[in-house]
């Protein structure tokens, strides 16, 4: 089966956008053919640079300063002393023995966790926390949110601009907000990362991690010159 990639050229026209779409239409498809397709809208290469320059953006902004917690543990572990608190007691001290007991937890498990940054991990956290995830199964009943590919030909442009949206409220209530003032700004920095990748067609050529790596080391001389005193920030 062929692929076509049509452009709109006026209202009710659709053209070759390729060579390939050229020649299967002239060669193969005779006039007054009707073609039966389902169509979508195809990704713009821009935005999804765009979209990795954000991840690499919270990437560099985010230090782990535990992770021995998870965020579900800590949920679970105050939701019940609340419930606690309903049926009597003083909720703050409930809240308190509570975070003093996954302080202690905490301390317990990070004697044997060594905590590195994984870009790669980081990007499924932050596609799955979008909401773009497949719930699956596992053997022993558990439910695991598994990140939806982002690939060219597993999300179109309109669910790609929804997980960008969601992606960046994400980012910025979990990390960014700590650095810059304004969604605007944190945009901005993003864009000027994406400046730091190099030109824009070798960019599309290389893995996201690699595209990390080589991104990464320029804003991280950025944050370092800058200083952890006040908000640290690319230049607006």
């Amino acid at each position: 089966m062929a692929q076509l990639h049509l452009i709109k050229q006026s209202q009710g026209i659709l053209i070759p956008a390729t060579p390939e779409t050229s020649d299967f239409l002239q060669s193969k498809c005779k006039l007054g053919s009707v073609l039966e397709a389902d169509y979508k809208l195809v990704r713009n290469p821009a935005f999804h640079r765009r979209y990795f320059a954000l991840l690499n953006l919270g990437f560099e902004y985010w230090e782990p300063t535990g992770g021995a917690i998870s965020s579900n543990e800590r949920r679970l572990i105050t939701g019940y002393a609340k419930y606690l608190a309903a049926y009597g007691g003083s909720e703050s001290a409930l809240l308190d023995a509570a975070g003093q007991y996954l302080d202690r937890i905490a301390e317990k498990r990070s004697g044997y966790i060594s905590i590195c940054k994984s870009f790669d991990a980081y990007r499924a956290w932050v596609i799955v926390e979008a909401g773009h995830y497949d719930a699956i199964q596992l053997p022993d009943g558990t439910l695991k949110k598994h990140p939806r590919s982002i690939s060219f030909a597993s999300m179109d442009e309109c669910e790609f601009q929804e997980l960008y949206k969601a992606s960046l409220d994400v980012l910025w209530r979990w990390i960014l907000s700590r650095s810059f003032n304004s969604l605007q700004e944190a945009e901005n920095a993003a864009n000027q990362l994406l400046s730091f990748a190099g030109d824009a067609d070798e960019t599309l050529m290389v893995s996201p991690s690699r595209m990390h790596n080589a991104a990464g080391r320029r804003i991280g001389s950025e944050i370092s010159s800058a200083g952890r005193k006040g908000r640290t920030k690319l230049k607006p």
